[in-house]
């Protein structure tokens, strides 16, 4: 991997970041494909045609289905989807959090009750880096907890030093798997994961022991599960002037327009979200005037396009009024228009971040971007 660092606003960073599987302009929105496909019926080549640079994939789900070992047999990720640019997989770790009540911790790893048939799973820092390198991402997450933000800090100071000890076991293993002579992928990249719950000083402790290790990258984990924005935006300001500026810095699960700004401002440069996606799936769809839903009724003779210039493949052809009736008759159709105005809006919005930091004029376009956003929606200002 090559970071190079081509522009500073404050914090905000405008990079660049070479992978095997191609470049990544950043900040970059990645589009979450939780089992390797966009939900919203979206093709890897409607990813493309939107602007897509990375697709995020979830270890877990595709571990108990279809299964790693399968698809390696396949060809690893790029080939069984077809896509040919950049994917990022999480650890897994998120779904300690998520399946609190399927899951048991402890130094080993983590065991768990499938979602799918309760089936008994293990899956410790080994188990996870081996199943990322079954698949073959191009970046391969720390498998790590995720404890609620809001824990007891007696508690969230034992998940984040076992996350920290976890992390130095999967940078063992991954390159030892890196190395291995019939491996999917020889040029995984490993990004750490920094924890800690709403407490600043555990954030910045766990922050410095992770930067000496060295890793491809840093993320920061564990936020938008139950703080508030002014606590998750304090937290960051606090934690990654600690992590190296050198290395692409990655905000997990985040999440709003208004949040990205946010981060992009403290010096992320990684972001995910499954907003764009479910919330196209019920007809909510975001402008640069805020964010409407195509169910309601006032759509119903609307011939506008969600929004006036853009060039997404729902506003190119279709109105608001035709989405609507198509929401409301429960054609798939309907979803899949207002999921691909959705992510082209993310991945454009970024576009549109990245221009403003090369021109140094990112601290205007911010205010403006959030000014319009909270302005009220489109047809609320005629």
């Amino acid at each position: 991997m090559k970071y190079e660092l081509l522009k500073t606003e404050g914090r905000a960073k405008r990079a660049r970041v070479t992978t095997v599987h191609g470049v990544i302009e950043t900040p970059v929105f990645m589009n979450v494909g939780t089992v390797a496909a966009i939900k919203g019926a979206v093709s890897t080549r409607d990813l493309r045609g939107i602007g897509t640079q990375v697709m995020l994939c979830n270890t877990y789900h595709l571990h108990v289905r279809t299964g790693d070992e399968t698809i390696r047999r396949l060809g690893g990720l790029h080939r069984f989807t077809n896509w040919d640019r950049p994917i990022l997989t999480d650890s897994g770790g998120f779904q300690v959090f998520s399946l609190a009540d399927m899951r048991r911790i402890r130094e080993e790893g983590v065991t768990f009750h499938s979602h799918i048939d309760g089936h008994v799973i293990f899956m410790g820092p080994e188990e996870s880096m081996q199943i990322q390198s079954n698949l073959g991402s191009t970046i391969a997450m720390a498998f790590d907890e995720c404890p609620s933000s809001v824990a007891e800090r007696s508690y969230i100071e034992q998940s984040v030093a076992r996350t920290t000890r976890w992390l130095a076991r999967c940078k063992t293993e991954m390159a030892r798997l890196n190395a291995l002579p019939d491996t999917v992928n020889p040029h995984q990249l490993l990004f750490g994961i920094n924890q800690g719950g709403i407490y600043e000083d555990i954030r910045i402790r766990q922050a410095d022991e992770i930067a000496a290790m060295d890793l491809d990258g840093y993320a920061v984990g564990g936020l938008a599960v139950g703080e508030t924005a002014e606590q998750m935006y304090h937290i960051l300001d606090v934690t990654v002037p600690h992590l190296p500026q050198n290395k692409p810095t990655y905000l997990m699960g985040v999440g709003t327009p208004a949040n990205i700004l946010e981060g992009v401002e403290r010096g992320i440069d990684f972001f995910d979200c499954v907003y764009p996606s479910r919330n196209g799936r019920h007809g909510h769809v975001y402008t640069r005037f805020g964010k409407l839903n195509l169910f309601n009724a006032k759509y119903t003779e609307d011939m506008r396009p969600i929004e006036e210039g853009c060039q997404c493949p729902a506003c190119r052809d279709y109105s608001r009024a035709y989405i609507h009736h198509l929401l409301k008759a429960k054609e798939m159709l309907g979803m899949r228009l207002c999921v691909l105005h959705n992510l082209y809006f993310y991945n454009h919005l970024m576009e549109g971040i990245r221009e403003s930091l090369d021109a140094g004029c990112f601290g205007e376009y911010k205010k403006a971007m959030l000014e319009s956003m909270s302005s009220g929606a489109e047809e609320e200002t005629k």
